[in-house]
């Protein structure tokens, strides 16, 4: 029996780290964990029981125990895989249709996953996570990790698409003494040889996947053309600061890759469970028989470069061997440890997410380690089957020995970083500057469209790059603005150090932007009447407004706001999106801005209004405003892009015309037509008329109808009968009939 459980948190964030969610499961079967070890063993079989979260109800979700060492038939608290759309197609909640919660073994702290998530999604895209606390059959089982599933929905909110090569990074049966995920080309050519090890979460893959292999291991002189280098290198400085060894620097598991529409494999991070150092079987090194908390302190970040690799770790080594890239390592380590550990932050937090959980682990009867455990292993190691180490005095300690690093210090200093001229017009040319000291190279990364490549300008102190004089310490490049929007980052190195700016880069940037030139956007036909056929992707006939790139740039939306009140020009922003010369991009406005970015606010008024694109301080760059709108038409710019709105057949995405121009003029329009229901009439007439309809046996019949003003005329048809109608409009100085088609 599906149940609910108040609704005061029905509205919360699901991944809300400031409140701990509620989630409740309901099974019709009383043994239904014996069931769930049964289906366990039977790979991805699912048990149907219905779900409640924060009062949400939903029936019929697919639910099996899911992880390795973390699940046990033995155990009262299994981690759970819960799928919202197992058995009704399109069930999610907030948009999510899976949740995976983990039953926080191997972290006497709870503290673990959720704050070692937040750390990595500052620096690349990474799992929301936040805890929850579970129910089955209205009994507590305890307190969850509640951690986003790495989905397709996951990538194309990160990447911008959803259907390239996606591969989960794990094997079938970890080999504690194999190769497992490590991306080596040792199992040779065959795709199948390498089933056991990845598996796909796209269609299609096993070649590409195998090209990366390929070139990781066999021409890593054009890695970068194949992997999001800096992206890699942003994972490897995580695991490595943290020490979250259950990973690829272990075993050689727990990631994701994905190929970016760039053609580009992505790392992903995935299960933090057993970060700070809880895990520590192996560094697949010369620690690989294990290491102690003592060493954990004092980890090489280089390991797999100064000492041995028991196993390939090719994802490290090949990527370390280049100068360039292991001096970008080192300096994302730097801002990690800058960011969240040198000033102690990550204590605060810690202490913050201590005090929110900590009723909810005293509730829990069937955590895995006691109270005192809870309280004490932020700061002290907790002796248990293994020991696990105090975050505080792990990091502390860790925070020393990374500072006094080779290549820790003695980096670059980047400051003043600006752009000349100020006011750009696009397609002009663009200095970048900076004042870098320190440095023996640096250069400025630059692209106009977002989750594009960057594109590579060296930054020279030569006095011709609108750097100032030779050798003042100011350095400049000069780059196109090809679109009115331009992201960029800037690096610089010696031989010692390399530094980003900002810090964060390549995951965050510096931009400016441009002014659109007048006709370059523009609004270019809108429907606000919308009777179909025209749907959204949730199959609503909802209102809409088209752009139109009319110019020969690429121009970026991002910076500009849609609104229908002249009192609020920005009232509603504009996705991030980029519009190549001729594109289109449809804006639904409807009002429901929960079903997607682009989704407007507001809705659109059929009676008439105004309808502006414009920028934040309210200057417009464009403009319409229009009167009674019909459902059968939509209002377009005639030339398209360029021409004055007029009443026209919508052209949904595609360039205007006027075919059909002569029948918008008609004096007497009918639509739909056929029609099953009811009838609407659009009659150009000034004066009085009086409206008949004539049956196909010639009896006259006057309908009931209602004015909905501007000339629209709403008939009913309610006892109609199937067959060929006559409407006949008769005013003083005109008779006009059409025909029409009633279906039933």
């Amino acid at each position: 029996m599906l149940c609910a459980h108040g609704g005061l948190r029905a509205q919360a964030d699901l991944y809300d780290l400031g409140s701990v969610r509620e989630i409740r499961l309901y099974f019709a079967e009383e043994n239904w964990s014996d069931l769930l070890d049964t289906l366990y063993l039977h790979g991805d079989e699912r048990l149907i029981g219905d779900l409640v979260i924060d009062g949400s109800s939903y029936p019929d979700v697919g639910v099996r125990y899911k992880g390795f060492s973390s699940y046990s038939s033995s155990r009262e608290k299994n981690p759970f895989n819960i799928k919202l759309d197992h058995v009704h197609n399109g069930q999610d909640h907030q948009g999510y249709e899976k949740l995976k919660l983990s039953n926080v073994i191997q972290d006497p702290s709870f503290l673990r996953e959720a704050m070692t998530y937040e750390v990595a999604r500052q620096y690349m895209p990474a799992s929301q996570a936040n805890y929850a606390d579970l129910y089955v059959n209205d009994v507590l089982i305890g307190l969850y990790t509640n951690v986003e599933d790495v989905s397709k929905e996951f990538v194309d909110k990160h990447f911008g698409s959803r259907g390239n090569a996606f591969v989960k990074c794990n094997p079938t049966t970890v080999d504690l003494n194999g190769e497992n995920s490590n991306l080596s080309d040792s199992p040779g050519t065959d795709p199948a040889a390498y089933a056991e090890l990845y598996s796909l979460e796209s269609d299609e893959g096993w070649d590409e996947l195998l090209e990366l292999i390929d070139v990781l291991n066999n021409d890593a002189a054009h890695i970068g053309e194949v992997l999001n280098v800096d992206r890699t290198l942003w994972m490897h400085a995580i695991n490595y600061t943290v020490i979250n060894f259950d990973s690829y620097v272990g075993y050689a598991q727990n990631y994701y890759l994905y190929k970016d529409d760039n053609a580009r494999w992505n790392p992903i991070l995935w299960d933090l469970n057993m970060s700070f150092a809880s895990f520590r079987l192996t560094d697949a090194s010369s620690y690989w028989n294990g290491f102690s908390i003592a060493q954990a302190k004092t980890m090489d970040p280089l390991k797999h470069l100064n000492n041995v690799s028991v196993q390939p770790r090719p994802l490290m080594r090949k990527l370390f061997e280049n100068d360039t890239y292991r001096r970008m390592y080192l300096a994302h380590i730097r801002t990690v440890v800058a960011e969240n550990f040198a000033d102690h932050s990550y204590y605060n937090r810690a202490v913050e997410l201590r005090d929110l959980i900590r009723p909810h682990v005293y509730a829990d009867t069937n955590k895995f380690y006691t109270d005192q455990a809870f309280e004490s292993n932020l700061d002290q190691t907790v002796a248990d089957v293994v020991d696990y180490p105090g975050i505080a005095d792990l990091m502390d300690q860790r925070v020393v020995y990374l500072g006094n690093y080779p290549g820790m210090s003695g980096q670059p200093v980047i400051t003043a970083v600006g752009h000349a001229p100020e006011d750009i017009t696009i397609g002009e040319d663009v200095f970048i500057t900076a004042s870098i000291a320190g440095a023996d190279t640096a250069f400025v990364a630059y692209r106009g469209v977002a989750n594009a490549l960057f594109q590579y300008v060296e930054m020279k102190d030569d006095g011709q790059n609108g750097d100032g004089a030779a050798g003042d310490g100011l350095f400049g490049a000069r780059i196109t603005a090809a679109t009115n929007q331009v992201q960029f980052h800037i690096y610089a190195e010696n031989t010692v150090a390399g530094a980003f700016s900002p810090e964060r880069a390549a995951y965050e940037f510096h931009s400016f932007t441009t002014r659109i030139t007048a006709g370059a956007l523009v609004i270019n036909e809108f429907r606000a009447l919308n009777d179909g056929p025209e749907t959204d992707a949730e199959g609503d006939a909802d209102d809409w407004v088209e752009f139109y790139n009319a110019s020969g740039f690429p121009i970026a939306t991002t910076g500009l706001y849609l609104s229908d009140d002249p009192g609020d020009p920005t009232k509603w922003a504009m996705p991030n999106r980029v519009l190549a010369p001729g594109e289109y991009l449809i804006i639904w406005a409807d009002g429901e801005p929960n079903e997607g970015d682009d989704h407007a606010n507001f809705k659109l008024d059929a009676d008439g209004e105004s309808l502006m694109l414009s920028y934040a301080d309210g200057s417009i760059v464009d403009q319409v405003r229009y009167g009674t709108q019909y459902p059968i038409t939509t209002t377009g710019r005639y030339p398209n892009g360029t021409g004055s709105f007029q009443e026209m057949y919508a052209t949904f995405q595609a360039r205007n015309t006027i075919d059909g121009q002569e029948d918008i003029n008609r004096y007497l329009r009918v639509f739909p037509n056929p029609s099953s229901g009811d009838i609407s009439v659009i009659v150009d007439e000034d004066g009085p008329y009086e409206l008949t309809i004539i049956r196909s046996d010639g009896a006259r019949i006057t309908p009931d109808f209602n004015l909905s003003g501007d000339g629209l005329v709403r008939i009913g048809t309610l006892g109609y009968g199937a067959g060929v109608y006559v409407l006949e409009i008769r005013s003083t100085s005109n008779t006009t009939r059409t025909t029409f088609v009633h279906t039933e």
